[in-house]
């Protein structure tokens, strides 16, 4: 009868080998006897099987030689910030060498320290190099405040008097001085153009001035110059004071707006005539006294600011005339008009803003009044063009080629009365931009000369 492979295995060791492998097992077995629970032994335990030598190989791999363990993989350093300061590798290793103490003063120089000394100063030492570079680069990140050059002097002062809004004002200015019936005269209108100027941008600078703590808040304004404080060392280029009395309020935009107010208004009112001067006065008291403190009380800020707008024509018209006239209401009334689609639909797409600023706007609390007014008054500047030859200000031709730019404008209101979304409101402001100056180009080539039939004018 053949015998068994089991029996024939089982046979081939026994005596004192298998004693020691028995013993082996037995130890590894009281380790961990869940594991090794499958393993079958003999009833007299001193025969061993095939299994008994897979698991000792199993066990010399994995007990005795640990150098075949896998080894994990090390981290990889992060990335450098770009947002933090660039300091090269080498100065950062220079300046942790020098904080690192090479000798500890309780020693003397003949006796050298120990390894284990070098090893507890030398951490300490490169935390406290990391930490003068991070106290370092805490202060460079700090805000400083702004040097100002002579060079940069006037671009802030044009960026503190609007330069664009003033030049908006002065060529209605002109267009009412020109739209006149009066002769021509060029010295006059020199010195209309340079005081209304001046008392512009004397508004404009007060109204930044008082503004500064809200216009912070607005992204269309947060880079005025008194917001970001450009202005608060330079008064010693107007002013011969000393710098560090100068740097505790903006007081150049004080300064810059007086020295344009007085002389704005002298000249107005000495070098024109007094009711030009007064109405350039009341303006800048307007704008600033008025419309500016009622942006955060209440909607009416958009019907005072229109007024605001409308009386730089009427400047014009009187400074060429010496009196207040139809003509003159009726170029008031046109830049009146004109505003509200303007303004509204610049204001339509700035709502975010002026409610973060703290502005009390039409377009943020009476939306559908907003696009209503402004449709409304594209409306009426139709209705006065065609009132300009009833009033002897134009020829007939007026209104008849004024009629498609003002049918267009009140399209695009009606589009923003209706869709009352930013791809309308922006059409209506761009519109806006070139109607103003197109509409009154078209008023000066089709005057009613003095002297005409029927042109009822007054005498200058």
């Amino acid at each position: 009868m053949a015998a068994s492979p089991h029996t024939l295995s089982s046979r081939l060791l026994t005596g004192w080998g298998g004693g020691c492998i028995w013993y082996l097992e037995r130890r590894v077995t009281r380790e961990s006897p869940r594991r090794f629970l499958h393993l079958l032994r003999n009833v007299n335990q001193q025969w061993v099987t095939f299994q008994h030598f897979n698991f000792l190989r199993h066990m010399y791999v994995t007990q005795l030689n640990r150098s075949l363990k896998q080894q994990i993989k090390p981290k990889p350093e992060p990335a450098e910030s770009p947002f933090l300061e660039k300091t090269s590798l080498d100065e950062a290793k220079a300046e942790i060498c020098e904080m690192r103490p090479l000798v500890p003063p309780s020693l003397s120089l003949s006796r050298k320290p120990s390894e284990k000394a070098l090893i507890e100063l030398e951490p300490t030492s490169v935390i406290e190099g990391s930490i003068d570079l991070g106290k370092e680069t805490k202060e460079e990140k700090q805000w400083k405040e702004m040097k100002l050059r002579v060079d940069d002097l006037p671009g802030i002062l044009a960026r503190l008097s609007k330069i664009k809004l003033t030049a908006l004002v002065v060529s209605t200015t002109s267009a009412g001085f020109a739209l006149a019936p009066a002769p021509f005269d060029w010295s006059c209108f020199l010195l209309t153009f340079v005081g209304t100027g001046l008392a512009s941008c004397a508004a404009n600078s007060i109204n930044q001035f008082f503004e500064v703590p809200f216009d912070s808040n607005m992204n269309r304004t947060k880079n005025r110059p008194l917001v970001r404080g450009q202005i608060r060392a330079g008064c010693e280029f107007l002013w011969w004071s000393r710098p560090e009395s100068s740097n505790r309020s903006p007081l150049l935009a004080v300064s810059f707006a007086t020295c344009c107010a007085v002389p704005g208004v002298a000249l107005l009112t000495w070098g024109v005539n007094p009711l030009t001067g007064a109405l350039g006065l009341f303006n800048i008291f307007l704008y600033t006294c008025c419309y500016t403190p009622l942006k955060r009380v209440s909607i009416a800020n958009t019907w005072v600011g229109a007024v605001v707008g409308a009386i730089p024509p009427v400047m014009g018209w009187t400074a060429a005339t010496g009196s207040l006239d139809a003509g003159a209401c009726l170029l008031g009334g046109i830049l009146y008009s004109w505003q509200f689609p303007h303004f509204n639909a610049l204001s339509w797409g700035l709502r975010e803003d002026y409610s973060r600023g703290g502005y009390c706007m039409m377009s943020v609390t009476h939306p559908a009044l907003c696009r209503r007014v402004a449709l409304r008054h594209c409306l009426a500047l139709l209705a006065m063009c065609v009132a300009a030859p009833a009033l002897d200000v134009t020829t007939w031709t007026f209104p008849v080629i004024a009629l498609p730019i003002n049918l267009y404008i009140s399209y695009l209101g009606f589009r923003f009365y209706r869709d009352a979304d930013r791809k309308s409101s922006r059409k209506l402001f761009f519109c806006s931009l070139w109607h103003l100056p197109l509409l009154l180009l078209l008023m000066l080539t089709c005057k009613r000369r003095a002297g005409e039939e029927g042109t009822g004018a007054p005498q200058s």
